[in-house]
């Protein structure tokens, strides 16, 4: 079973050459619905309300399949405004809440079966519910995989050097970090990303990976160096891509059957050859969800 912990919230998303569209979101839950949609057992903790969008997230993971052991709240549910540019990049706002005060009472039933946990992004970053992540993720990792993506949000994070000292708690705990070129020229404005990720490395991750957008995605572990190439596809927007990254990544390690704390020897000693197998899964999955509207992750089937 793979937990994800983090923020749920409705993307309304704005183009000069579209009507608004309104669609559930959030980097984790979308990581969440990429890993039901690979066909892998889920469950997604985070916080949504009972208004009208809370209802439309509810739906929305019900629809895929993920599991929701917490209830919704009386708080509204969290927005996030993307604006496309004409490349189909997005531009976000956002007016969110983010605290998770039931989820220390409900820790133990939650990790039962856990044997990989992913969370980052705003849920990572953001008090007070970052301080429950982060204590989330120290009680997990004795018996599963940890994995971490900071997700960058500059326009809601606005102190890099906080951002900065937050991502690395996280990336000491993790096994499996997955970044952006993008969140690590915010977070190391003087150092190359290769550099910024081998530093990571040095904390203790099985292996660092990055995204840079149409250029690919490469991963650094202690065999040495992977690269994926991202598969010729007619952009429609990137909203998402990251996440099914992210999922697919997550999913491809479990298929090594890489998950769980005990298998931590193992997935430190992953050879450059899965590792690059393991990119070149995650690669081929984004390029799907940039080809179409919104966070929409493939499907199994769709990849093979």
């Amino acid at each position: 079973m793979l937990t994800v912990i983090g923020e749920a919230l409705v993307d309304e998303v704005l183009s000069d050459t579209a009507p608004k569209r309104s669609h559930p979101g959030g980097s984790p839950l979308n990581v969440a619905v990429g890993v039901a949609r690979l066909g892998r057992p889920v469950q997604f903790v985070g916080r949504y309300g009972t208004d009208d969008y809370g209802k439309l997230i509810e739906g929305h993971l019900r629809e895929n399949s993920v599991l929701t052991p917490l209830p919704p709240d009386d708080l509204p549910t969290s927005v996030a405004t993307a604006v496309l540019d004409p490349a189909g990049g997005a531009r976000y706002t956002f007016d969110l809440q983010w605290r998770l005060p039931s989820l220390a009472a409900a820790l133990p039933r939650l990790l039962d079966g856990t044997t990989m946990l992913h969370t980052g992004s705003i849920a990572a970053m953001l008090r007070p519910g970052a301080d429950a992540v982060l204590r989330a993720v120290e009680r997990a990792r004795p018996s599963a995989t940890i994995t971490y993506d900071p997700n960058c949000r500059p326009s809601i994070i606005t102190d890099v050097s906080y951002a900065r000292e937050q991502a690395e708690k996280f990336v000491a705990l993790a096994d499996v970090v997955k970044a952006s070129d993008e969140d690590l020229a915010w977070l190391y404005p003087q150092e190359r990303p290769q550099d910024a990720a081998r530093r990571w490395l040095s904390l203790g991750p099985a292996l660092v990976a990055v995204t840079s957008g149409s250029k690919g995605a490469w991963a650094v572990a202690a065999a040495g160096e992977a690269h994926a190439s991202v598969p010729p596809v007619t952009v429609v927007d990137t909203v998402g891509a990251g996440d099914s990254f992210m999922s697919a990544l997550l999913v491809s390690l479990m298929d090594l059957e890489l998950d769980g704390g005990a298998r931590r020897p193992e997935l430190a000693r992953i050879s450059a050859a899965d590792l690059g197998a393991v990119l070149d899964f995650a690669a081929r999955a984004a390029a799907i969800t940039v080809s179409r509207a919104g966070a929409n992750p493939p499907s199994r089937a769709e990849l093979s």
